[in-house]
Parts: structure tokens; C-alpha cells; sequence
């Protein structure tokens, strides 16, 4: 029991350390476990906070396990940190995101089927503040680049894995900023990044300026 409780100590002092989630099996391999074993701690471990209801919880998050602040506490932390990293999107990027996630990968020309508009500059800004990436060409005449979510993703939505995205009955019904994280300030302007590079884009999204 001595050595369990040690080995758990130690997952959870890795844990809290760490800024970044950490994979399992890279925490089996710190505490020299099995991942099954690593598991049963974690798991007890995510319960040990839950039951403990204070300010932060562990949680199984973008394919790793990552301690997070208490979702209760959330609103009078943003006022005391507010310099802390949050992303401004548009309605409209929101839109394009959200398509994104539940039909990636999918090309440019299918994304503005779907919305109607075009999406240039939605995915460009997507793009620049690193929440959708290039994720291959789809084997039609032209290879038009397919898009996917990235793990930064998963990060801004607090979630483990894609499938943890709840199930909209119509992708075009669904509305991001009805879940929409405290990292995530909604606007009615589409903004790039300044520090991203223009010309890591693909062609397709330098057709249009992108600050319009």
C-alpha cells in the first residue's frame, strides 16, 4: 500500500508540474508502471478532486491528463488574471469551426457549400491562431488541401478526444459559443494572428485579403 500511494503521490506531483497535458504512457514510463496501473491511479486520482470539490480538478484531456481549474471558480479568475491567453474568434470562424470539427477533414469548396459564404478567411484565422491545420489533399483533379482540428483544439474545448464533441442533429444548427470555453471571446470581426506568417497558408487562402 505504501509503495501505491508513493507511485500516486508521484503521478500527481508530474501532473502539477507540467503546463502541457502528458500522455499515459509517458507517465507509466516516469513511475516505471504498466499503463494499466498508471490508469487505476489516475482514475483514482480524478476522483480524489472530484470529491474534493476545490479549485482544480484533473482531467483526461487532449489525449493526455492535465490538471484544470475548477469550472465554478471561472468567472472571478477571469477577472483576476485578465492578461491570461484568450482567442478572439467570429461568429462566422466560429461557424467554419465548428463544420470543421465534425467533418474533417474536408476541403475549402465543401466548407463553403455547406455555409453558404466563403470561408477564406475563416480558416486562414483558424489557421494562424493554431485551432486548424493542413491535414493532407483529397485525391480529386486539383488535390485541394483537407482541413482538420488541431490539439490546440482539444485544449481551448476541454476535451480528451474528437468524439467527445457532442452530436449536433444538423452540423449548420450547431453553436459553438453555447459551449464556448473561457479561453474563447466572441466578436463580430474575423482577426490573424499578427505573429503568424502569411506565407505558411496554403494557396487556396491567399486569394482573398485576409484581414477583411
Amino acid at each position: 500500500m505504501e509503495e501505491r500511494n508513493y507511485t500516486k503521490g508521484l503521478l500527481e506531483a508530474l501532473l502539477f508540474l507540467s503546463s502541457d497535458p502528458i500522455k499515459l504512457s509517458a507517465l507509466a514510463k516516469s513511475c516505471g508502471i504498466e499503463k494499466t496501473e498508471a490508469r487505476e491511479l489516475l482514475d483514482e486520482l480524478i476522483l480524489d478532486y472530484q470529491e474534493r470539490e476545490g479549485g482544480f480538478l484533473l482531467r483526461e484531456i487532449a489525449g493526455g491528463y492535465q490538471f484544470i481549474t475548477n469550472q465554478k471558480y471561472s468567472e472571478i479568475l477571469s477577472h483576476i488574471f485578465k492578461d491570461k491567453k484568450r482567442e478572439t474568434l467570429s461568429r462566422g470562424t466560429l461557424d467554419t469551426l465548428a463544420i470543421i470539427a465534425y467533418k474533417q477533414p474536408i476541403t475549402l469548396t465543401e466548407l463553403d457549400e455547406i455555409r453558404g459564404v466563403s470561408s477564406r478567411a475563416m480558416v486562414a484565422s483558424l489557421m494562424s491562431k493554431k485551432l486548424v491545420k493542413a491535414v493532407g489533399q483529397k485525391e480529386v483533379p486539383g488535390r485541394p488541401t483537407l482541413y482538420g482540428t488541431t490539439n490546440e483544439f482539444l485544449l481551448h474545448f476541454g476535451l480528451s478526444k474528437l468524439t467527445d464533441l457532442p452530436t449536433p442533429v444538423e452540423v449548420k444548427e450547431l453553436k459553438f459559443e453555447d459551449f464556448s470555453p473561457e479561453s474563447i471571446i466572441v466578436t463580430e470581426e474575423t482577426e490573424m494572428n499578427p505573429d503568424f506568417d502569411l506565407d505558411t497558408l496554403p494557396e487556396e487562402l491567399k486569394e482573398e485579403k485576409i484581414n477583411e
